[in-house]
């Protein structure tokens, strides 16, 4: 088994064909087919059923997949660590779709900027999947928030910590909190992530009772109907950027003020991890006043 064979296989994959991917690897077709039945005859597997049209992966076939990224990412891990500068090959990022992904634009061009020779790949994901792939090492790391099961050997460190706002319209200019949630039109955000949980969990503890009118699952919706004078809702501090959001009365959600985190999962240990605290720094720097810089012995 070498690494053509494996980079032939995921070319397959990638392409749902052997003849594209011959085109990629820059071999023949022939040659395509060649190395994939000298690969199943060394590991004694069926990789593809050949009898469809394009040829489909086995069980089996599945998991040498697998084999092949984790082998191939840990060559690129081993040449990088080995050229000294660990700052070069490919970054592959997983992220959620949290409304603190503004942010990542932000640090990506800067970690670009700074190592040119570094490429970063994003993926968007769910938690779940995200905390998977990076413990089975298809993510170098990937942007969570907090308040999750984090498995062995995987590490969570924040880069970001905003409070939370009650916003609503500027005619209510002078209301408290309480005059606010109770007595105005209430936008939920409801979604399956932390921060939606964390705003439920403290309107039940400040025994409010809001009228809710509509269940949004975007910040960036919510924002816009406060901003139409719809209702009212509960932000966190990075919304405040969208258009019209100067206009709103903002007023500290939670005594104290709630705050809420989001971080970098990575595995430990890695080969990866001096890139990977480099992002961590940019992606705390792109955060603003907000930023959490990692602790440096």
């Amino acid at each position: 088994m070498d690494t053509r064979q494996l980079r032939t296989l995921l070319a397959i994959v990638q392409h749902n064909s052997f003849a594209r991917a011959a085109d990629t690897v820059h071999v023949t077709p022939s040659a395509v087919s060649q190395q994939i039945r000298a690969l199943e005859s060394e590991l004694d597997v069926l990789i593809f059923q050949r009898g469809t049209r394009p040829p489909t992966l086995t069980a089996q076939g599945a998991q040498v997949v697998e084999m092949a990224r984790d082998m191939l990412r840990r060559e690129e891990e081993a040449r990088t660590v080995l050229s000294g500068s660990g700052l070069e090959g490919t970054l592959v990022v997983g992220s959620v779709r949290t409304s603190a992904l503004r942010v990542l634009p932000r640090a990506i061009s800067r970690m670009r900027l700074a190592f040119p020779q570094l490429k970063v790949n994003l993926r968007l994901a769910n938690s779940a999947a995200l905390i998977e792939d990076v413990s089975a090492g298809r993510l170098d790391a990937a942007v969570v928030a907090e308040n999750l099961a984090i498995r062995p050997g995987i590490r969570w460190r924040p880069f970001l910590r905003e409070p939370l706002w009650l916003i609503a319209p500027a005619a209510m200019a002078g209301s408290t909190v309480a005059d606010i949630l109770n007595r105005r039109p209430y936008l939920r955000f409801c979604a399956p992530v932390p921060l939606a949980s964390l705003i439920d969990a403290e309107l039940s503890r400040m025994g409010a009772a809001p009228q809710v009118i509509a269940e949004l699952d975007s910040i960036s919706a919510i924002m816009s109907c406060v901003t139409e004078g719809m209702g009212v809702s509960v932000v966190p501090d990075v919304a405040l950027t969208e258009p019209g959001a100067e206009g709103l009365v903002r007023l500290p959600f939670g005594a104290p003020q709630i705050l809420r985190q989001i971080g970098l999962v990575d595995r430990v240990p890695s080969s990866r991890g001096v890139i990977i605290d480099q992002f961590h720094d940019l992606l705390a720097a792109s955060s603003g006043v907000h930023g959490i810089r990692r602790d440096v012995p």
